[in-house]
């Protein structure tokens, strides 16, 4: 019982060792100082924060057709519902499954097929005209900066300027494989401006797409879209057009030498109508049954050619559109406000660190 009282008494005296009205009175001793902090970073980061330019984010959702029998299209759904994925048994043996989506989007090769595409800069003050220009034109030249940054990079761009050879260089003659140093800073800003996941459950692919112009953003979000679509569908085709090719080839050389058969045939038949020789009917069944053979061999050809071109509309994937492309109404930041109040809540706890430091206060904490 002694031992027991004895702990609770060393207990309240480490509880009541941090004196909290102490605390509190040196926290309204220097209840100015606080007030002349708080009010200057509030100021300070409102100045900053009315500077940053707002920006608007477009959401479009597909529903991909995947690849692979009912049976294994039934697994994966089952073992999605546990959060498992399979791949193989949910695609087939396609090796472009939509989990990888993601990287394609993110992709040198996807990014720079995007600077052509037009967009339209709306007129900003009345008797000015609409803009139209290429996306690349539009990030490189009509982005709102900040002051700040922009007093950054006026001395930069002069010394570039300086040094730097003059190159006549358009966002249609890009080169993947060696970006210049402006296309590679856009298609780094394009890596926060288009992005694009895929729910492992469901295989919905969801793309968000983030502007200044509410427009811009909601066309450039239906490109993004129908690029990804394109280039899906050329890769799930690519074998297919490829046999329809080759079999277009076949089919059309087939036709050829039927052609030049049955020429030789009726040639050869028109200029020996009253020969009744046996060497000449011979000659004569000779050319038929090659005009025959050439015939059957075209005509299927010509059954392969369709087979060939079905292949093509049957492996041609079908997306269904979740959520389409719409205007933004309301921006998506930046969020002022809580730019403010977070800024000015890590004000407060700075100044009050310093105060429990000038007052030895933070001996309490100590345990001293």
């Amino acid at each position: 019982m002694e031992e027991n009282n004895k702990n609770q008494e060393v207990i309240e005296e480490k509880e009541s060792s941090i004196d909290f009205r102490k605390l509190f009175n040196d926290i309204l001793k220097y209840k100015w100082r606080y007030v002349i902090v708080m009010a200057i970073t509030f100021v300070v980061v409102a100045i900053f924060s009315l500077a940053l330019p707002n920006y608007y984010t477009c959401t479009v959702k597909l529903a991909p057709e995947l690849s692979g029998s009912k049976s294994a299209s039934g697994l994966a759904a089952m073992a999605s519902t546990f959060g498992v994925t399979l791949p193989n048994a949910a695609n087939g043996t396609e090796a472009l499954y939509p989990t990888l989506y993601p990287e394609l989007v993110n992709s040198v090769d996807f990014k720079v097929s995007l600077f052509p595409i037009p967009v339209t800069v709306e007129a900003k003050k009345k008797g000015e005209e609409n803009r139209t220009m290429p996306y690349f034109d539009y990030l490189k030249d009509e982005q709102k900066k900040v002051w700040w940054k922009e007093a950054l990079a006026a001395p930069m761009k002069l010394i570039g300027k300086l040094f730097s050879k003059d190159e006549e260089e358009g966002p249609y003659k890009v080169d993947p494989f060696r970006l210049t140093e402006e296309q590679a800073k856009i298609v780094k800003s394009l890596d926060k401006k288009v992005q694009c996941d895929v729910d492992k459950k469901t295989m919905v692919i969801t793309i968000n797409v983030t502007d200044e112009d509410p427009v811009i953003c909601a066309v450039m979000a239906d490109s993004v879209k129908s690029h990804l679509q394109e280039f899906i569908t050329d890769y799930r085709t690519s074998k297919a057009r490829g046999d329809l090719e080759y079999n277009r080839k076949i089919a059309e050389e087939s036709k050829e030498r039927y052609d030049v058969a049955r020429a030789a045939y009726s040639n050869y038949v028109d200029a020996n109508q009253n020969v009744i020789l046996q060497s000449v009917r011979q000659r004569q069944v000779a050319l038929e049954n090659e005009m025959q053979l050439q015939y059957n061999a075209y005509m299927q050809a010509a059954g392969q050619l369709l087979s060939a071109e079905a292949k093509v509309q049957e492996d041609t994937p079908a997306f269904t559109t979740l959520q389409s492309a719409t205007v933004p109404v309301k921006k998506a930041g930046p969020s002022r406000s809580k730019i403010c109040i977070v800024w000015v809540f890590l004000a407060f706890l700075i100044v009050t660190a310093w105060v429990f430091y000038k007052e030895d206060d933070y001996k309490m904490f100590m345990g001293s």
